[in-house]
């Protein structure tokens, strides 16, 4: 019995630390925007098409990949997740439309929607 309480905690300590590692995201850090299955971005929250279109915008996901981002600020909800603001690097705007877009940052990181630098 105190073999699985032992084998239990030893777990639930390795679980904590894998997660906590994700949520070290600081205001600055820089990232890259990487490729998505059927451009289908789920934990990046970019404008629906009609939205980029009424703004004038080009919808097109083909700039989008590789472009390096900043995190311009981070909002952590009740539940954990970690929401972030982020922009070019380059100063121009998402889709030639939107300066700014937000990103579950965490759960964008372990997909592989963003990665490091």
């Amino acid at each position: 019995m105190k073999k699985y309480l032992f084998l239990a905690v030893i777990f639930s300590f390795f679980t904590s630390v894998i997660y906590a590692q994700n949520s070290d995201v600081k205001v600055g850090d820089v990232y890259v925007i990487g490729k998505a299955l059927n451009n289908n971005y789920k934990h990046i929250h970019f404008p629906k098409t009609n939205f980029i279109i009424k703004k004038g915008g080009v919808a097109s996901y083909k700039n989008i990949k590789g472009e390096k981002v900043t995190v311009t600020s981070i909002d952590k909800k009740k539940d954990g997740s970690v929401i972030a603001t982020i922009k070019l690097t380059s100063n121009a705007s998402f889709f030639n439309s939107h300066k700014y877009v937000t990103v579950a940052i965490d759960e964008a990181i372990r997909q592989k929607e963003l990665l490091t630098n």
